[in-house]
Formats: structure tokens, C-alpha cells, sequence
């Protein structure tokens, strides 16, 4: 057998062997790759529930505030349950700026300038208290959200109806006289 012949043979006996092996290599990349994607999502399901957490807690704080004003809650017991749910609030932050720091480097600075550039919008030229933190500003803008959206209830069918629907979103009954 001629020395060509050989390395002909040698040459195809590696291409098929390559092909062969195809699958099982491609199957390590998807293992690693798949290991990758499920790191990212886990890391992008803490922060969901992070967020969610953040929303809950501001909305507790807001009905809590409510239910003071209403005189529902004692007034010795307001400022400790307002004051723990604060913290873990803070905390809920706290965790949420973590992740995003980890994320991106600097992002907590360029995080603080947005919120202020927000606020400075927001209101304007008039000044907020300096000692209101994120989450009395996040009760303030929910706050302003809600007032005004509520208009009370369809006469028809007793759904709540917003102040600019002329008619119920629900059973289409006419809610304002026209004229």
C-alpha cells in the first residue's frame, strides 16, 4: 500500500470521526450555554420578585397611611408599624440596588442623577423635604396617581367608573346628561 493511500485512509477515518462526534460535542456547548441562561434567569427572577416586593411594600405603606388618617389604626401603633414596613422597604432597595450596581458599574450614580433629574421635573422649582428618601417619594407619586381617577360606581351595573367615562366601560349605560 502506497504512503498516500495511507494518509488518504488516515484523513478520511478523522473526517468521519469528527462527524461522528458531532452530537456529542454540541450537546456539552448547550449544557454550558443552558448553565449561563439559567444563572441569567435566575438573577432576572430575584429582581422581578425584588420589584414586586418593593410595589407590595409601597402599597402597604399607602393603605397604612390611609388607615391612620381614617383613625383605624391607634396612634401608638402607627409609627412602629409604619417604621418596619419602612425598613423592609429599604432593604427591598437595598437588594435591588445590589443586583444593578453588580449589573452595571456605576449605577447607582447614574441611578441617583435620574431620580433626581425625575424630581427636579416632576415638581419643578418647588423643593421636597431633604429628608424624603425614595420610598416617601415613591408614596407621593402614587399618591398624585390616584387622585382624581376614581369618579364612584355605574348606576346600572355598579362598576367603577372613571371621572373622564361618558359611558361604563362595562355595560355601556350613559353616565353623564348630555347638555
Amino acid at each position: 500500500m502506497e504512503l498516500g493511500a495511507l494518509f488518504l485512509i488516515l484523513a478520511l477515518a478523522l473526517l468521519v470521526g469528527f462527524y461522528l462526534s458531532q452530537p456529542f460535542l454540541d450537546l456539552r456547548l448547550r449544557r454550558v450555554s443552558s448553565a449561563a441562561q439559567a444563572a441569567a434567569d435566575s438573577r432576572e427572577h430575584l429582581r422581578s420578585s425584588l420589584l414586586a416586593e418593593r410595589d407590595r411594600l409601597i402599597n402597604a405603606l399607602l393603605e397604612l397611611d390611609f388607615d391612620y388618617a381614617l383613625g383605624k389604626i391607634p396612634e401608638e401603633d402607627y409609627p412602629t408599624q409604619r417604621e418596619g414596613m419602612r425598613q423592609a422597604a429599604v432593604q427591598v432597595l437595598r437588594q435591588l440596588d445590589e443586583l444593578e450596581i453588580s449589573a452595571a458599574e456605576g449605577g447607582a450614580e447614574a441611578r441617583l442623577e435620574a431620580m433626581l433629574g425625575a424630581r427636579r421635573a416632576a415638581y419643578g422649582d418647588e423643593a421636597l423635604p431633604e429628608e424624603m428618601d425614595e420610598i416617601e417619594r415613591l408614596i407621593a407619586e402614587r399618591r398624585r396617581e390616584r387622585q382624581g381617577k376614581g369618579a364612584g360606581f355605574c348606576p346600572q351595573c355598579g362598576q367603577p367608573v372613571r371621572q373622564e367615562d361618558r359611558f361604563c366601560p362595562k355595560c355601556g349605560a350613559a353616565l353623564r346628561a348630555n347638555g
